[in-house]
């Protein structure tokens, strides 16, 4: 389903993790072994396709991004529904216009597991901040891709 890299290929490099959205699409980025923790990024105003990955080849020039990770959402069940056949579309896209390789990643529950953590952070003032929510997000993506890579790995 996902492709998982090995840890040597993500060791000490520049990772950014993307959670895809129709208006706006949260950036999350993390030096694998060097930061303490992934750190939410902001967010990317959507208007379409072609735009949002010229913002994204942006940052990866400007932050020097290696490796880039995209949440696909599924059922609880693990079957696609119509949003995740558009997301992986998108993906091969991103492979297809960025220069660095593109994994995916299970993003099932993270907008509900993002809200969870916000109500209970002091840094969102125990609120839902709708304008934070979406990089909070693509943190908790890069989270379960980190996990996912040292499992495969450990």
């Amino acid at each position: 389903m996902h492709n998982v890299p090995q840890i040597k290929e993500i060791e000490r490099k520049h990772l950014m993790a993307i959670d895809y959205g129709r208006k706006f699409t949260g950036v999350s980025l993390y030096k694998y072994n060097i930061d303490p923790f992934p750190l939410a990024h902001g967010r990317i105003p959507y208007e379409n396709d072609k735009q949002l990955i010229e913002e994204i080849n942006k940052i990866i020039e400007e932050e020097f991004v290696d490796i880039l990770i995209m949440g696909i959402p599924y059922f609880t069940d693990g079957t696609e529904s119509k949003l995740t056949k558009e997301l992986l579309l998108f993906a091969k896209l991103l492979r297809d216009n960025i220069s660095a390789p593109v994994f995916t990643v299970d993003e099932t529950l993270t907008t509900f597991e993002a809200e969870q953590r916000m109500i209970n952070d002091p840094r969102y003032d125990f609120k839902v901040d709708l304008k934070k929510i979406d990089a909070v997000c693509a943190t908790i993506i890069m989270e379960e891709f980190i996990k996912n890579t040292e499992n495969k790995n450990g």
